[in-house]
């Protein structure tokens, strides 16, 4: 048995379930390219898709009506939603909270005066929600974007700056510490980064580490204070940044004395563009290590509407899958029709924007985009092979195939085969498809700006 869902450009198709032989053209005699899926050729296994619940989000989601939120909460984690299992949320503030904030504003190295009640006022019910959807099975991704200014050299959550040597040890009890505070909100943690963006010295909230650096606070105080807490089964991630120079920073964080058992894996965005061959690399040169997409969003401000947002994002998902990344976390779960709030004024685009005026969710072409992967790539699924030709003429511009026709397999838990492929041209494009072990391909069609998703039975 066959199924298909798709979304189109241009129609009301989105994330829609369409008969199969509205796309099956065994009539089509033109040179087209083949697909070839290989269920023998099996690559890294994946953890899940998710999103991130930011100070700002949960503002925005508390702007809303109980059912607004819920709805939107739902679409992402619900039985009927999109499939999210994993949470990123920060910790101290970020660029998406209303303000510089942390649970430990004021210079106390005991930490008796840590409190959580900023980020129980806007992110932690969010998080409960989304984890009561979930029967508490939420991954969560911690991550701080600062240490409290007095911890730091430059006596600025923002601006870069490092953390105080001498505070090296109190940095680590700090992460243990909003664990533990978590906890007893009946939230587990999964997995904790050392550092969001660590080579940005950015306007907003930032801290600074070298790779080496990064290798030694997860080794020398991180790893250790978790474990000491009892938090063995809490993995590290390190770097949290680009792509672009993901290979270097992995290997030097990794040349560390012990890197191997405390360091799980490592983090990285996409804000440096395509450069997926370094996602491949480590891959393949660090087996077993976990490679998490954990940050992406279209930059400068709302584009509610547009088209080329979801094309953004299904390029990026495939290519990265495509690559060895075993998980993959969008940014901002919702945001205002501003495309924030955010207190540096850095707006950006999400999937949901909601306007409190009308009580209003409007989904983007990015939230179906993301569904096509999410809602059927099930935690557990293998990544199978799924090759193309060169023999495409897409009806392009320059004439040539480039990543305009981009797809990727996985083999899911229960046996069927999700086949994911997108078309950015502005013309049908028939290919055809065929499991290695077959004979014939079959021929498929798939409309203009569109993304579609078979599962196999």
């Amino acid at each position: 048995m066959i199924e298909l869902y798709e979304t189109t450009k241009d129609t009301e198709r989105r994330l829609e379930k369409i008969d199969i032989n509205q796309r099956v053209n065994p009539d089509f005699h033109g040179y087209s390219g083949t697909v070839v899926i290989d269920k023998t050729k099996e690559f890294q296994t994946f953890k899940g898709f998710g999103g991130a619940i930011t100070e700002s989000t949960g503002y925005v989601l508390s702007t809303l009506s109980e059912k607004k939120q819920k709805e939107i909460l739902s679409a992402y984690y619900g039985k009927e939603g999109i499939g999210y299992t994993f949470t990123r949320s920060h910790m101290n503030s970020c660029d998406f909270s209303l303000e510089n904030w942390t649970c430990c504003d004021q210079k106390d190295e005991t930490l008796e005066s840590f409190s959580m009640e900023r980020p129980n006022k806007y992110i932690i019910p969010g998080i409960i929600a989304a984890n009561k959807l979930l029967d508490g099975k939420l991954n969560l991704v911690i991550t701080p974007w600062s240490a409290p200014a007095w911890m730091k050299t430059n006596n600025d959550m923002n601006h870069g700056g490092k953390v105080k040597p001498e505070y090296h040890g109190l940095w680590a009890q700090f992460y243990v510490r909003y664990i533990q505070e978590l906890k007893k909100q009946n939230l587990e943690v999964s997995y904790i980064s050392v550092q969001n963006e660590p080579a940005a010295v950015q306007t907003w909230d930032s801290c600074e580490y070298s790779a080496e650096e990064e290798g030694l606070f997860a080794v020398n105080y991180l790893r250790p204070a978790l474990d000491k807490a009892g938090m063995e089964n809490i993995k590290i991630l390190v770097w949290d940044h680009n792509r672009d120079i993901f290979k270097e920073r992995f290997t030097n964080s990794m040349k560390v004395p012990g890197a191997d058992k405390a360091i799980a894996g490592a983090a990285f965005h996409w804000y440096q563009g395509d450069q997926y061959d370094q996602v491949q690399y480590v891959y393949e040169n660090f087996t077993g290590k976990d490679l998490f997409f954990t940050e992406g969003c279209v930059e400068g401000g709302p584009r509610n509407g547009a088209w080329f947002t979801g094309e953004r994002y299904a390029h990026n998902i495939i290519n990265d899958l495509n690559s060895g990344c075993n998980a993959w976390i969008d940014w901002n779960l919702v945001l205002d029709m501003q495309g924030g709030p955010n207190h540096v004024h850095n707006y950006c685009d999400a999937p949901v924007l909601a306007d409190k005026e009308s009580d209003t969710a409007y989904y983007q072409s990015s939230f179906y985009y993301i569904g096509h992967f999410s809602k059927f790539i099930k935690p557990g699924a293998v990544r199978i092979s799924c090759t193309h030709d060169n023999g495409w003429i897409p009806a392009s511009i320059t004439g040539r195939g480039e990543n305009l026709l981009e797809s990727v397999a996985f083999k899911n838990p229960d046996g069927s085969i999700v086949f994911v492929i997108t078309n950015r041209t502005e013309a049908d494009l028939n290919y055809h498809l065929k499991f290695a072990e077959e004979d014939k391909p079959t021929v498929y069609c798939i409309p203009p700006r569109s993304i579609q998703t078979y599962i196999f039975k």
